[in-house]
């Protein structure tokens, strides 16, 4: 565990951090670049996303909290104050999905999910500088989404609104989504989002909000019988969707987890782990492949078992495939987890990490070779999952040396 921790820890303070503070910083247009070329080519009038722009906020605001470095602070400053002066609409609330190279609103689309961001990236700049004004922000957007998104006829929340809360005649998260009501990816990061959140401010909505989630996750998006998420849903929870994320899966097991842990009621706790365990196990007997990379999806069959449909190795599934095992390891305590964890971080080191230009490819084909045609950086290809694997990583391993020593 030593060795593993040692080069997760490596990874974040000599690749991951310095790549971003060295290569993305925008000072000509303000904030952060808004996309990187693999050869680290820009164009400098590309549109920035908010996606990008809050996961670089609570990169930088959970950087500075662990180490105190006051370059992190000053990325994750920036951060905010873009996101303040740019993408929050003072008059109707909420953010924007995307500005032009200038800060000029480009899409004003309102999509739950990227609220969901901006909520989890102020409570973590919140709680990094102790300053009560960026957890208020975050307040007012859970006002917003409360208000506007919630579906109270049937539970959880709506997908995408126009400028002014209406709902949207496109659902769609992205090109590649479904254009129906619900997802599983807006509501897990809504849960991320109000878990982080009531760490750090206690707040009676999004506590009650944060219990129905999760219980909308055991009832409807886990399917009991597969131990995988269904992915989209209509507005009365019928599943829309037969395409498995194995990424989401082994993410989910250990967000479910988190939040949770967060909510602080035992019974509530004591069926989210069971369940994670079961859902770490379904990813590690489908789709962990023989050099420990994660396949990246399946679709369901009537007539058998899941099949195989997209054999690519994604940047971010291997991430989330590292926490994923170590915490169904140690919720479980057996050594096959802890031994994927294991295969899957090797596998990130040989594969994933770019180490000519710096920074994570976007994925390797199923054979390892990497794909140096995607962006470095975009509005999807951000330091939120690869910097967040590192803290977690890191944490969970001096939570378990801990435990080992007291047995010693």
């Amino acid at each position: 565990m030593d060795e593993l921790l040692e080069s997760v820890e490596a990874e974040l303070l000599v690749g991951i951090l310095p790549f971003w503070l060295e290569h993305t910083i925008d000072e000509e247009y303000g904030g952060f670049r808004g996309q990187i070329a693999n050869d680290l080519t820009f164009d400098p009038h590309a549109a920035k996303g908010l996606i990008l722009n809050a996961r670089i906020l609570w990169t930088f605001s959970k950087a500075f909290s662990v180490y105190k470095e006051p370059a992190y602070l000053a990325a994750a400053h920036r951060a905010y104050e873009y996101l303040c002066r740019c993408f929050w609409d003072d008059e109707l609330g909420g953010v924007y999905w995307m500005v032009d190279y200038a800060g000029n609103p480009l899409d004003t689309k309102k999509r739950i999910y990227g609220q969901a961001f901006t909520v989890y990236a102020l409570a973590e700049y919140g709680h990094a500088i102790a300053d009560r004004e960026p957890i208020d922000r975050a307040m007012r957007i859970v006002a917003r989404i409360e208000s506007a998104g919630h579906d109270d006829a049937h539970g959880g929340y709506f997908e995408t609104y126009e400028r002014n809360w209406t709902l949207a005649a496109d659902q769609r998260l992205s090109d590649v989504d479904l254009d129906e009501k619900k997802s599983m990816n807006t509501h897990l990061h809504l849960l991320e989002a109000y878990a982080t959140l009531l760490r750090h401010h206690e707040d009676v909505t999004v506590r009650f909000r944060l219990r129905e989630l999760i219980e909308i996750f055991l009832k409807y998006i886990i399917d009991p019988a597969t131990q995988h998420f269904i992915l989209f849903f209509d507005e009365a929870w019928q599943p829309r969707s037969e395409i498995i994320s194995f990424g989401h899966d082994i993410e989910g097991s250990w967000l479910l987890c988190e939040a949770a842990e967060v909510l602080g009621d035992a019974d509530v706790l004591a069926r989210v782990r069971a369940t994670a365990v079961k859902m770490a196990q379904a990813v590690f007997e489908q789709a962990l492949d023989a050099d420990g990379g994660l396949l990246y999806e399946a679709e369901k069959r009537s007539d058998g078992p899941a099949q195989i449909v997209n054999t690519d190795k994604h940047w971010w599934p291997q991430a989330e495939a590292v926490v994923g095992f170590l915490n169904a390891y140690e919720l479980s305590g057996k050594r096959h987890f802890l031994a994927a964890a294991n295969r899957s971080w090797a596998f990130i080191e040989e594969h994933i990490i770019d180490h000519q230009y710096g920074e994570w490819f976007w994925l390797a084909s199923r054979d390892g070779e990497p794909d140096a045609q995607r962006e470095k950086v975009g509005q999807w290809k951000c330091p939120y999952h690869n910097s967040r694997t590192c803290f977690e990583v890191m944490e969970r391993l001096q939570r378990l040396g801990q435990k080992l020593e007291q047995h010693v």
